[in-house]
């Protein structure tokens, strides 16, 4: 049976929505739900809402929730605290929160009637990973593989799952291994660096920059391994200027005209335009490891430097 009301607390959105559903089943598939945003709903709507029984009837639950919360409790904190200490027997009030202080009246009561779940990501998330393969996705999950994983991908945890699931199906025998992991995962994130990267050699820095905040946005960890991403681009960018052997390597990687493509960008860059980069790739690492501006504006630094080299 659901309590009146719960508090899901943290950042992680997909543990936010895991518990979201696990209270919607308590509730009852029929319950009548209303979604509220914080920052907008009014206190007398809400109550309203949670202390009129749902129009439906019979056992019929109310579900009301609302996401962006803590705006919602900072303005109406002293009406919501008298209505937590005696809460509507008609309807379950789900508060999405990304802090709730245990000092905290409103974190007391809600604790007393209903409940508070921590929803952030875990310390272990390999352990997690390896669990959530496991639970949710049928597959066994080596413990190196999922060690890997966590480090191509960083700790969000809905990201996490939906690379778990596409492992899922790459998997040979119901087995994820890191050769797996590298050779799924580990493509596509170079596959998105050699996207943007190949803009900055073309010289077209909008494109770059839209493609380096996509990235970011969609991977918070990208920009701590940004510099180790444009360092590998460089590598190849040297072996094309230079004729080395190592070019015929990069034929597995660069498949069909992508390879021309990433060639003739490489050979418009140059020389001359490969030490300048270097060297700006260089202070760039040494400026983000020292706390010297942030990580992510200086990859846009790099971008922004680079424009001219290759627009030449």
């Amino acid at each position: 049976m659901a309590k009146p009301v719960y508090a899901l607390v943290g950042d992680d959105s997909f543990l936010q929505l895991q518990e979201l559903a696990r209270i919607t089943a308590l509730v009852g598939k029929a319950a009548q739900r209303m979604d509220y945003d914080g920052e907008s709903a009014q206190l007398a709507e809400v109550l309203d809402e949670l202390r009129c029984y749902s129009m439906f009837g019979g056992d019929c639950g109310k579900l009301v929730v609302l996401r962006n919360a803590d705006a919602f409790v900072k303005e109406f904190r002293e009406p919501l605290e008298d209505y937590l200490a005696k809460p509507s027997d008609s309807g379950t009030l789900v508060l999405r929160l990304s802090s709730l202080p245990a000092t905290q009246r409103v974190y007391k009561l809600i604790a007393k009637t209903g409940e508070v779940v921590p929803c952030e990501p875990p310390k272990d998330l390999a352990r997690w990973a390896v669990d959530r393969a496991k639970s949710a996705h049928k597959v066994q999950l080596a413990g190196d593989a999922a060690r890997v994983l966590v480090d191509l991908i960083g700790s969000d945890l809905g990201r996490l799952d939906t690379e778990i699931a596409k492992l899922a199906i790459q998997s040979d025998g119901g087995k994820v291994t890191v050769d797996t992991v590298a050779g799924n995962v580990a493509f596509t994130r170079e596959r998105e660096m050699w996207d943007l990267t190949n803009a900055v050699a073309a010289g077209n820095t909008t494109e770059a920059l839209r493609r380096w905040r996509q990235l970011i946005q969609s991977d918070s960890s990208a920009e701590f391994r940004a510099v180790t991403w444009l360092g590998i681009w460089l590598g190849e960018v040297q072996a094309v200027i230079t004729n080395s052997p190592a070019v015929n390597k990069l034929r597995w990687k660069y498949k069909g005209d992508a390879f021309d493509k990433f060639t003739a960008s490489a050979k418009a860059l140059g020389p001359d335009g490969y030490a300048r980069a270097l060297d700006l790739l260089t202070e760039i690492d040494k400026n983000s490891k020292s706390g010297v501006g942030d990580a992510a504006a200086n990859v846009e630094r790099f971008i922004l430097a680079l424009a001219p080299e290759t627009a030449r």
